[in-house]
């Protein structure tokens, strides 16, 4: 499957979350830190479901870019 990861650069760490799997956040110092950890946190997140029994969530958002005038 793959998932939608929203990645979003603070003034001092980037920040990284998964849509569609309401919880699934993290916090790095780098681009390339805050992807690593969200690859980890999406399997630790879907581990977790199945041991607990929860569905899977299906990836459904999707990413639209949109031209504007600025």
């Amino acid at each position: 499957m793959k998932y939608i990861v929203v990645v979003e650069e603070g003034p001092e760490s980037y920040g990284a979350y998964v849509p569609d799997l309401p919880g699934c956040a993290v916090i790095g110092e780098s681009r390339g830190e805050v992807i690593k950890l969200i690859e980890e946190a999406i399997e630790l997140h879907l581990q977790s479901l199945k041991e607990l029994g929860d569905d899977i969530p299906p990836p459904l958002s999707s990413v639209e870019f949109i031209d504007v005038a600025a």
